[in-house]
């Protein structure tokens, strides 16, 4: 009798210690494999899309809400696009210009290779085209009829 008091007492504890341990591991899972607002196409959820057979909600779930939505005479198109720093392109030491913050520079300006004068540009960032998806209904409106994924 004495042991399942005991219990009694510690279970709520131990339930206070492991379920966020548990709700953690579970919201890590999750985000592994849905992709939240649709901000990168993940090849891994793209193999799951099947032609004629994955839904709409589907969709909607693994990529979130498209960036552009087209109507057709033969169905609605979802487009997505997962795009990447311009920082992150190969290094072309021939278009290299001097980049410094200037806010912490007494003097923001250089010489070019001409003996001009010219100011210190600051880091412009860009992004460029990764991936994009566009998937294609049935005129039904909730069955994938065709998509198209590429890699740029």
């Amino acid at each position: 009798m004495a042991d399942v008091r005991r219990w009694q007492r510690v279970a709520p504890v131990l339930a206070a210690m492991v379920l966020p341990a548990l709700l953690w591991a579970g919201s890590e899972a999750l985000a592994q494999t849905v992709n939240v607002g649709g901000e990168t196409i993940k090849p891994r959820l793209v193999e799951r899309i099947k032609n004629g057979e994955t839904k709409k909600h589907e969709i909607l779930t693994y990529f979130g809400e498209p960036q552009e939505v087209e109507r057709t005479p033969d169905g609605m198109v979802y487009k997505y696009f997962s795009y990447k720093d311009s920082s992150t392109l190969p290094y072309k030491p021939e278009t290299r210009k001097p980049v410094v913050d200037s806010e912490h520079l007494s003097n923001p300006f250089y010489l070019d290779e001409n003996k001009n004068i010219k100011m210190v540009g600051k880091p412009k960032g860009g992004k460029v085209l990764r991936r994009s998806l566009m998937v294609r209904f049935k005129p039904d409106g909730e069955t994938v009829l065709s998509h198209e994924y590429r890699e740029y």
